[in-house]
């Protein structure tokens, strides 16, 4: 499902968005809803309300496909390994035997190639060694690279991983009429993991367009989000998405507010810089960002 940009107040249903909710600089927000066709942009060339809100390959699913495609696109997996964050930092030894890999993402942490997991022990995304995969090789081949880029962008204010988050909002869905177990607001804010800490993830794109809003990396509270003055089809530095919970016959097809993503940058521990969306409400306003 695709989805066309809007302004927020154009619609009535979330005409309450529009009344001292903005942050400097935004105006109206573009809110997801109906269909458009996707277009060439900066981050891939299947695109659509932002050139910077791109699929992670045109064709094809955000997972590292296995050789067999009648299965999950999980992978086999030697236990005993690190899970590290974005910064490095190692969050969890992994005790899981399979887990599902987001399709171009590889980094290298204590010399070693590590590609990224939707899931882990950690009860979160988190980067594990190529090496813990059985049938590395294959798997190699099919990985890829993609990174979402930002060179040219204005900087607008410096925001940070909040230690926080609204237990209401984590449950309320991204994806009209969902009947998914995640696609979640709670998907993109800090949750508590399985060490105890805070972490959020960095997504390649928004929910709700049928781009799927894959994770690309997943950092700590209090890590520095720098956010960058991004273009959009509906003219704001920001794209907002209709949330949704369960109507009378218990299906997600009733809007219960909306969900803020704004485009920015990371710069890792390690150095790396690593640009993604990333949900107003996983931040807080904060300063030094670099």
């Amino acid at each position: 499902m695709l989805f066309r940009s809007l302004t927020v107040c154009s619609l009535a249903l979330v005409s309450s968005a529009c009344a001292g909710d903005a942050l400097p600089g935004d105006g109206e927000e573009a809110l997801a809803t109906g269909t458009q066709a996707l277009y060439a942009g900066v981050n891939g060339d299947a695109c659509t309300a932002s050139p910077y809100n791109c699929k992670l390959r045109v064709s094809g699913g955000n997972r590292v496909a296995t050789n067999d495609p009648d299965d999950d696109d999980s992978w086999g997996l030697v236990v005993g390994v690190p899970v590290r964050n974005g910064h490095g930092e190692v969050v969890a030894t992994s005790n899981r035997t399979r887990s599902t890999f987001n399709h171009g993402q590889t980094r290298t942490f204590a010399g070693e190639t590590h590609v990224f997991a939707v899931s882990t022990s950690n009860s979160s995304a988190g980067w594990m060694p190529l090496s813990s995969i059985l049938g590395q090789e294959s798997f190699a081949s099919k990985v890829g690279h993609v990174s979402a880029l930002g060179a040219g962008l204005n900087k607008l204010g410096c925001y940070a991983v909040r230690n926080t988050h609204d237990p209401v909002l984590e449950l309320k869905k991204v994806v009209y009429d969902s009947d998914a177990v995640h696609e979640r607001a709670g998907d993109y804010l800090p949750l508590v993991r399985a060490n105890g800490q805070r972490s959020a993830n960095l997504a390649f794109n928004v929910p709700g367009f049928g781009l799927g809003g894959p994770a690309v990396d997943h950092f700590p509270a209090g890590t520095k989000f720098q956010r960058l003055d991004v273009p959009t089809d509906g003219g704001a530095p920001s794209i907002d998405v209709p949330l949704w919970v369960q109507d009378s016959e218990g299906r997600y097809r009733k809007q219960s507010g909306t969900m803020k993503f704004l485009y920015g940058y990371v710069i890792a521990a390690t150095g790396t810089k690593r640009n993604g969306w990333m949900a107003y409400d996983a931040l807080e306003v904060s300063s030094g960002c670099p």
